[in-house]
């Protein structure tokens, strides 16, 4: 690569903004591809950057017991756009990171477009060969085009992998019988926010869910067209109907759990509870937590105001389903994100493998780090495996070929891709720590580590 050359972002959705961003703070010129309102996908409805088409969830802020929180705190650290714009545009959630998706998408697209380093193309990129030996990074996402998409399957000589995800419904608040439903977030366990009761309850008793249950599983279904039925789920966005049909009560020990909330309104707990999670700054609209569906809209409407306290719901988006692809990724990229063969195209986002707004955010953070090192003459270093960063990179490039069939998953962030640590065993008291205790004294000793190792990361590149 030349130095101080160009480099091209194709796709403008999180892991294209980040990338961008990465670029332009360390002094890279950039042009970003976005090829809508040219061409606009079956999910996206506006021409921002980093919209939001799913939940608005960035799930979990607590850096010291859960992955994601963690990767947070990371990419805070790292100086990171997407976690900037959602500190901003953040709504009550609980213990979870959750933003106005309006007001997250507006302040993306305002960042980058202020940028003197940033040039914004709105065509369409249709192939890999485009940029010839241009540095590249391709961000484009689980909405990949037709197009570009037959050109990477060329390029790569692996099909890739697809599977399904589901987007939830939302609800106008004003719609909700607040003399069923209450608040209290789960525990009372308080947020990044300061607010202990973030969430909606809809309470059930059994013979409510079993009712809901035969509905759910008799309500007309999304018919698929015959190249997309043998697409397999992801595991971690399964839709609502799929994982009823597991079995009568797989729901209420999942999205229904009715576990740490107390209904006031009885002083009992429920059989089973539907959460809903405020999704925008006015806190005018929720949507139904875990319930993703491929149910066709009028089914959804019958079904889900069978919930106690959204009989009277008012839907201001109901749920839908698209395609999601990925690259396998252990096979085609290099330690840097770079297509093998081609060391002047990278990948990042979701089309690598990764699940998650936040986890697509942390490889365009990182595939834009890497063009920035080799635009200044640097070789490009990856961040240490003991970070949020560095696992999740791992994961992607560190030869997880599974059973060798193609067995490469999407995954969100998690401890289990983390190096073993040997954490305290006695607690300040010399007591020998167990079960919950010692599982977070082991989470706590894992995010300390990281957040040093990633300290020491940032300060040498």
């Amino acid at each position: 690569m030349t130095k101080g050359a160009k480099v091209h972002v194709v796709g403008g959705g999180l892991a294209g903004a980040e990338a961008a961003w990465a670029l332009a703070n360390a002094g890279t010129p950039v042009m970003l591809h976005e090829m809508r309102p040219t061409r606009m996908t079956d999910a996206h409805k506006t021409d921002k950057f980093a919209e939001l088409v799913c939940s608005n969830s960035f799930r979990s802020d607590d850096w010291e017991n859960n992955a994601v929180g963690l990767l947070h705190a990371e990419l805070r650290r790292a100086d990171s756009l997407v976690m900037m714009q959602g500190d901003a545009a953040q709504v009550p959630a609980g213990a979870a990171l959750a933003v106005d998706r309006d007001l997250f998408s507006d302040g993306v697209t305002a960042a980058l477009c202020a940028s003197a380093r940033i040039e914004v193309s709105r065509q369409e990129v249709i192939s890999l060969d485009q940029f010839a030996d241009t540095p590249t990074i391709f961000a484009t996402g689980p909405l990949t085009s037709p197009m570009l998409a037959q050109s990477i399957r060329q390029q790569t000589g692996e099909d890739a992998l697809a599977f399904f995800d589901a987007i939830a419904p939302i609800v106008h608040a004003d719609s909700i019988d607040f003399d069923i439903a209450w608040r209290q977030s789960r525990y009372d366990k308080q947020g990044p926010g300061g607010d202990k009761a973030a969430y909606v309850n809809c309470p059930m008793d059994e013979d409510q869910y079993g009712a809901f249950i035969a509905a759910l599983l008799a309500g007309a279904k999304t018919e698929f067209r015959d190249w997309e039925k043998d697409t397999p789920y992801f595991e971690g966005c399964l839709p609502i109907e799929i994982m009823a049909e597991r079995g009568h009560d797989t729901l209420r020990f999942g999205p229904m759990k009715p576990v740490g909330l107390t209904n006031p309104h009885t002083g009992k707990r429920a059989h089973a509870v539907v959460q809903l999670r405020q999704d925008n700054k006015l806190g005018t609209l929720f949507n139904i937590v875990g319930f993703q569906t491929k149910l066709k809209y009028a089914a959804q409407e019958h079904v889900f105001r069978m919930i106690p306290g959204l009989q009277h719901a008012r839907f201001a988006r109901l749920g839908g389903i698209h395609r999601n692809t990925f690259l396998n990724s252990p096979k085609l990229l290099d330690p840097t994100l770079r297509l093998k063969g081609r060391p002047n195209l990278r990948f990042a986002g979701q089309v690598t493998g990764v699940e998650g707004y936040v986890e697509s955010a942390a490889i365009g953070l990182l595939a834009g780090r890497f063009a920035a090192a080799e635009a200044l003459g640097r070789a490009p270093a990856p961040p240490p495996p003991t970070t949020a960063l560095g696992a999740l990179l791992a994961h992607l490039t560190g030869g997880h070929l599974g059973d060798g069939q193609g067995s490469f998953q999407p995954m969100n962030v998690n401890f289990g891709l983390f190096p073993p640590i040997d954490a305290p065993t006695h607690n300040g008291e010399a007591k020998r720590l167990k079960g919950d205790d010692r599982a977070r004294a082991k989470r706590r000793a894992i995010a300390e580590r990281a957040l040093a190792d990633l300290d020491a990361w940032l300060t040498g590149h």
